[in-house]
């Protein structure tokens, strides 16, 4: 059997890499996982999963050396290619790649708190201000509880009905009685 010419290793390594997503901050996880599997079935994930080997004078271990480098040197290559510019200019520059895909985590959980509390505080501040249709502030208010759930912070649906009904104006206020005093007595 003869070996695969470099061209086609070379368009399977490009057919492999072009499937990675581009990170948006809200698909870190799935990106991640992406990464670490393409890099792992291209045998270049050894920067990810080892830490970069010392020589001694008794055991240079220039090829495990060697090896990790170019391993470090394409995953750093390869996650930037998906790292959107925005994002690599908020984390510190590094030339490790584990050090790189952590610092990336952090930057992004830190990102997710602040976008938690920014849903949160719209959710909380919305109101109906007499125009339009009622369904469609209703709406936006399910959307941003949606939001919310999927940043994993997720909201009772009483507690949604109540932020709902509480900022209804005056016109409202019939169908503000009834449902708010209708679940406080059943409880």
């Amino acid at each position: 059997m003869t070996p695969p010419a470099v061209s086609t290793i070379a368009a399977n390594y490009v057919a492999q890499i072009n499937m990675l997503p581009m990170l948006n901050g809200a698909n870190f996880k799935m990106w991640k996982e992406n990464v670490e599997i393409v890099l792992g079935c291209m045998d270049l994930d050894n920067a990810l999963r080892t830490e970069k080997p010392t020589s001694t004078q008794e055991n240079p271990n220039t090829d495990k050396i060697e090896k990790w480098e170019r391993s470090n040197r394409m995953c750093l290559m390869i996650m930037k290619c998906f790292v959107p510019e925005a994002f690599r200019g908020s984390i510190v520059e590094t030339t490790d790649a584990k050090l790189f895909l952590k610092e990336l985590e952090q930057y992004l959980a830190r990102n997710e708190k602040a976008e938690i509390g920014q849903t949160l505080s719209k959710l909380i501040n919305m109101r109906y201000k007499g125009k339009g249709n009622i369904r469609e502030y209703i709406m936006e208010m399910s959307n941003l509880a949606g939001k919310l759930k999927a940043l994993k912070l997720e909201l009772p649906s009483e507690l949604l009905m109540y932020l709902v009904i509480i900022h209804l104006p005056a016109q409202y206020s019939q169908f503000v009685v009834n449902n708010v005093q209708g679940p406080l007595r059943s409880s």
